[in-house]
């Protein structure tokens, strides 16, 4: 298999991201990398370590932070990001990542690979941190107004991908609601709990914000407004958990002490509430593998955001919503 990966796309481009692709090559042999970028630059960071598993695709313009997303897809037809996804819809590549401009990288999907077949809209879907380990937002900020049959599309897609990629069985949808009562919500979520309750998916009702970090869902499914505002949250939540912790165990010698006792424990608290630990947010329901790697992204988020799109070429995913959308429908 061969992954696309956006080496100029990123807070920490090119360097974490070259670094992140070079540890991938232990990882799993039958993995292949492609490095899309500027050549030159690329060449100096990889050089030791280019083959037949870890080659370079020239691309010599970038999108950047600032650019319009749909003009710069447009317009900058040589950059890394639209030479990735190009890749990828012509077959050269099974997947591709980018750390870089979000609203280009949906736009690009979007308009470069296309949809599959039976899929209104695609749908950004992070996997955020909960004390069971782990679930999925749909839609995290791809469509601020939906309509129902949008969040019941985007329920069968993070099922379908929550049940192969995550290995959980049977995954648990919940649609984000402002209370638990199947009466409850506005008219789009009224109307989206009718759908869900007579789908095939194992739907358990409406969950409120506060019931998120508990884990009592896999799939947590929304309009890509509410998503995105839960997304922020839980990030700038979870940096001042730590920022705060910091403080506490650095103020005085006893906190100090106290810290080093706790050092194992706080650590394993850390890594499972790290974004790193989960690579990035599929692109769900682009007929392709596309991958949303966070912008801030360092080797280590770039290794298992390679590792991810593995597994999303390995389970099948692609074929799997496809089939589940046509059953639904």
């Amino acid at each position: 298999m061969l992954i696309a990966v956006d080496a100029m796309g990123g807070d920490n481009a090119p360097h974490e991201i070259v670094k992140g692709c070079i540890s991938v090559m232990d990882k799993d042999e039958r993995c292949k990398i492609a490095l899309i970028g500027r050549k030159d630059v690329i060449h100096n960071l990889a050089e030791n370590h280019l083959g037949d598993r870890l080659t370079i695709v020239d691309a010599p313009g970038v999108i950047s932070n600032e650019d319009e997303p749909v003009k710069a897809i447009r317009k900058k037809k040589d950059s890394s990001m639209v030479v990735g996804m190009d890749m990828v819809k012509k077959g050269e590549a099974d997947a591709f990542i980018s750390a870089g401009n979000t609203g280009a990288l949906m736009a690009g999907a979007l308009f470069r690979i296309g949809r599959i077949k039976g899929i209104d809209r695609p749908a950004l879907a992070p996997v955020i941190p909960t004390l069971s380990g782990g679930a999925m937002l749909i839609d995290a900020g791809a469509n601020a107004d939906c309509k129902p049959n949008n969040l019941l599309q985007f329920a069968l897609m993070g099922s379908a991908y929550m049940n192969r990629v995550l290995a959980v069985d049977n995954p648990r949808v919940a649609l984000v609601n402002v209370g638990t009562e199947p009466g409850k919500g506005n008219q789009l979520t009224k109307e989206t709990y009718r759908l869900l309750q007579t789908s095939r998916l194992n739907f358990i009702g409406n969950i409120e914000a506060r019931d998120i970090p508990e884990g009592k869902a896999d799939v947590l499914v929304c309009d890509g407004f509410v998503g995105n505002i839960i997304l922020k949250l839980t990030e700038g939540l979870a940096m001042s958990i730590f920022s705060e912790l910091k403080r506490t165990f650095t103020a005085n010698t006893g906190a100090k002490i106290a810290a080093a006792v706790l050092k194992p424990g706080l650590t394993r608290f850390k890594a499972r509430m790290d974004y790193k630990e989960y690579g990035g947010a599929p692109l769900l329901g682009v007929d392709g593998g596309c991958i949303k790697a966070h912008g801030s992204s360092d080797a280590k988020a770039v290794q298992n955001a390679v590792m991810q799109a593995v597994k999303f070429i390995d389970m099948k995913v692609l074929e799997k919503i496809k089939s589940d959308v046509n059953m639904e429908v």
